[in-house]
């Protein structure tokens, strides 16, 4: 659908694609094309992690007097023509299949969904079940081992048989997204101030051992640029792309707010065994944490334990060692020769 006007809850994704020479400056320049969008809907929503954004269109068309389509093209054009960043597009009456019609879209590209309930019906059927919000590659591979390997396939397995397969709330939630049903709203948020360091693989890794590795050496820096700056995070996310270009987020709520090494490689660990890979070929890892604040505004849970405290006490020790001597002058036995993983940490953002 491109060109025949809109009836109905219209939501847009946009994927922004700055070039190598923007990479330096991805905070700013997402900022800004926040800013850009405000000229389309004040319903937005930001991706940072991502750099995407979400808009709700659906009061805005008859004032922009545009086609989903329309404003899609004008929205691509400004970001180009202003900041030089080009764009992916995906369109349609909610946010679950803007989201899709954006992930399957060719870079540069618009995709539109018409919001009739068949053409919705057709878009999803022939999809993967990976491509659903919530659905990870533990749970398709767990839907796959059943034969359900398409959305398709998935709506119109009954919600008695899901349930025993999945649980009784993923298997209801799954059901009805499956069916197209997705009422979730654009909500506009304050970008929440975050700092994230990454790893890019030389070349596509398989080796679980070498993605822990990775780990360790970025929650490690992680804590060192959370102490040296006196905050700590809220919570902790894991980004996984892999060699098809696809990626999966995982987030989680620390028990307290810290900067504490431990806390974030514990986490850290546990997210990436929550996505259960299994001879993955991954391309890079990516360790977010999240909802920074002022490390006096924290709080820390005595827990009488002289492990604990030891590990405190030799963490400040080695932070002073650091400052002194350089960021290599201590650091975990296991990344006392490290390879190409542990030497790929260090790129970092904050927003």
């Amino acid at each position: 659908m491109n060109n025949t006007r809109w009836d109905g809850r219209c939501i847009m994704r946009v994927f922004f694609h700055p070039g190598p020479e923007r990479q330096d400056d991805q905070d700013a320049l997402f900022g800004q094309l926040v800013t850009l969008v405000e000229d389309f809907t004040p319903r937005y929503q930001p991706r940072a992690q991502d750099l995407a954004i979400d808009l709700d269109l659906t009061g805005a068309l008859r004032y922009l007097d545009r086609t989903p389509y329309e404003a899609g093209q004008v929205l691509a054009l400004r970001a180009l023509a202003l900041h030089g960043v080009a764009t992916t597009i995906g369109a349609g009456p909610s946010v679950m299949v803007a989201a899709m019609a954006a992930a399957l879209t060719p870079p540069v590209r618009i995709t539109v969904i018409d919001p009739d309930p068949k053409a919705v019906e057709a878009f999803l059927r022939p999809q993967p079940t990976a491509l659903l919000p919530g659905v990870g590659p533990a749970t398709a591979r767990t839907l796959k081992s059943f034969g359900i390997r398409c959305v398709g396939e998935l709506a119109d397995t009954p919600p008695a048989t899901l349930a025993r397969i999945l649980g009784a709330t993923p298997a209801r939630e799954l059901h009805t997204l499956a069916h197209g049903v997705d009422e979730r709203p654009v909500q506009r948020e304050a970008l929440v101030r975050s700092t994230t360091s990454s790893h890019r693989f030389p070349s596509d890794e398989l080796d679980p051992a070498q993605h822990h590795r990775a780990l360790l050496a970025l929650a490690g820096e992680l804590g060192q640029r959370l102490r040296a700056s006196h905050e700590v995070c809220r919570g902790l996310a894991i980004v996984v792309r892999y060699a098809d270009q696809t990626s999966t987020t995982r987030s989680r709520r620390l028990p307290e707010a810290s900067a504490h090494t431990t806390a974030l490689t514990r986490t850290g660990l546990d997210l990436y065994r929550s996505l259960g890979l299994q001879r993955a070929r991954v391309q890079s890892i990516a360790l977010r944490a999240e909802g920074l604040a002022p490390a006096h505004e924290a709080f820390h849970q005595l827990l009488l334990d002289p492990a604990d405290d030891k590990q405190r006490r030799i963490e400040a020790v080695a932070d002073a060692a650091r400052q002194k001597f350089g960021p290599n002058a201590i650091r975990p036995a296991t990344l006392a020769d490290p390879p190409a993983t542990a030497r790929g940490a260090g790129r970092h953002r904050t927003v």
